[in-house]
């Protein structure tokens, strides 16, 4: 499975962001079996999701910390990149 995601070092923390669809987002009780299935492509790693509405805006849920940490950084700023978890 081929998705678009990022690995960010910021103040000393290192942290996975994947791009996922609205939908995943809006179900709470999906969200964390979502977050695990990705976690082997960023091993021992806190993994972030984001997802944008209509208008472009971004959305973050996982570490409360890190979410309110992105909430504040330009989506352009991201480093993002294609990744490929078998």
């Amino acid at each position: 499975m081929r998705f678009e995601g990022a690995i960010v070092r910021e103040q000393g923390i290192v942290f996975a962001i994947v791009v996922v669809k609205r939908h995943i987002l809006d179900n709470n009780a999906g969200y964390n079996r979502v977050a695990r299935s990705f976690q082997p492509a960023f091993p021992g790693m806190p993994v972030v999701l984001m997802a944008q509405n209509h208008r472009g805006a971004a959305t973050y849920f996982g570490r409360p910390d890190i979410a309110r940490f992105l909430a504040r950084v330009p989506l352009s700023a991201i480093p993002w990149r294609e990744y490929t978890l078998n």
